[in-house]
């Protein structure tokens, strides 16, 4: 598993699931793009995107068709608040698909764990074998108190904190935290069937995807289709952020000390509270993250940007690279949380991302899942 611990000052809880502010660091690693590039004597592939349900293929339950097209994936010119790993814009075009329209709930997850009795990352004892793969090398062992099967929760504040880079003084490992007791030990989900899933992992998600006959969305697809029927702006519903309460589950007041609770929710919400975007996608902003396919490199948007060239389904780096987390294997989640906060990366713009390790989960990451036409029986 991947967490960095804070023992006695010694150790630092081993995740960026909630950074959301980017270091300046100078990168000199290259991505490697495995995205298929149309070259200028191919252009013609671009008039074979699938844009409407084809003759015979009927609509999965719980999904809704995206149609296929053309979009500018990145940072918006008129976002202010675009991190440096959300640029440059580049020209993306993707496939039709069909996607669900909301998160997994728990709902949902507690009949797959029920029909294949799969066992969640945060449920298993921790390996420090593989630990410590990802750890710079002479990392000492963590106490065994802390080294037991359990999740990244949060905590509010009592004080304000001037130094939102630190996660650490919000973010805390809770020994028995998983999709059953979000909270730890004491905690439920009853009557929160129609709550998101959280303190999934990646491998988690991959597994439920495969259950159901599915798989994860590409970081184009889940932003194309996140945006709707809306062109450049920041938020799926358009740029206007002062009714943000009325759109999206997100962290009103002073991040992390005070929530004014204004959206009606301090923790997540039931899926369906707030209004769908127009493909009648609902949360893809707030609520809680949701994982994509794509490995997260940081050079990756730059590489696109370069070709000059659009990009046909594009699948993302072919592996990761983060500076600032060297040692860890991350994928790419979007859409920003309940915990999300304009003073504090305002990720429920679309074009916000983040990389997460793999094995990571916490309070405030889940996921939805999307099919391919041909990933569909007619």
């Amino acid at each position: 598993m991947n967490y960095r611990f804070k023992v006695l000052g010694a150790f630092l809880i081993l995740s960026v699931l909630i950074q959301c502010k980017e270091k300046n660091k100078k990168t000199t690693e290259v991505a490697t793009s495995a995205t298929e590039i149309v070259k200028k004597e191919e252009k013609i592939a671009l008039d074979h995107i699938i844009k409407e349900v084809p003759k015979g293929v009927v609509t999965p339950s719980g999904m809704v068709w995206i149609p296929g097209g053309k979009f500018n994936q990145g940072a918006v010119a008129q976002d202010n608040g675009a991190m440096k790993h959300e640029k440059p814009a580049h020209k993306v075009a993707v496939d039709g698909f069909f996607m669900d329209i909301t998160e997994v709930t728990n709902a949902q997850f507690k009949k797959f764990t029920k029909a294949t009795g799969y066992i969640t990352v945060a449920e298993r004892e921790i390996d420090w074998g593989e630990m410590k793969k990802q750890l710079p090398e002479g990392t000492p062992k963590p106490h065994d108190s802390i080294m037991q099967p359990g999740s990244l929760t949060f905590k509010k504040s009592k004080t304000s904190v001037p130094n939102l880079y630190d996660f650490s003084q919000w973010w805390k490992w809770t020994v028995g935290a998983n999709w059953r007791q979000p909270l730890g030990p004491g905690s439920s989900i009853k009557g929160k069937d129609d709550h998101p899933v959280v303190h999934i992992s990646y491998e988690d998600a991959q597994v439920y995807c495969k259950w159901i006959g599915r798989r994860l969305p590409t970081e184009a697809e889940w932003e194309y289709a996140a945006r709707g029927t809306k062109e450049n702006t920041l938020f799926f519903w358009g740029d206007d952020s002062s009714n943000l309460d009325k759109k999206a589950n997100t962290w009103e007041g002073e991040f992390p000390k005070t929530n004014t609770k204004k959206d009606g929710f301090e923790a997540t919400a039931p899926v369906k509270t707030y209004p769908p975007n127009g493909y009648g996608l609902y949360d893809v902003a707030g609520n809680v993250w949701e994982w994509t396919s794509d490995w997260y490199n940081v050079n990756y948007y730059q590489e696109l940007a370069n070709t000059k060239e659009i990009a046909v389904n594009p699948k993302g780096a072919l592996k990761s690279y983060n500076p600032t987390m060297p040692y860890a294997k991350e994928k790419i989640i979007k859409g920003g949380s309940f915990l999300c906060n304009v003073s504090y990366c305002a990720s429920y713009r679309l074009s916000s991302r983040m990389g997460t390790s793999l094995d990571s989960s916490a309070e405030h990451i889940g996921f939805r899942t999307v099919a391919s036409v041909k990933e569909v029986k007619k």
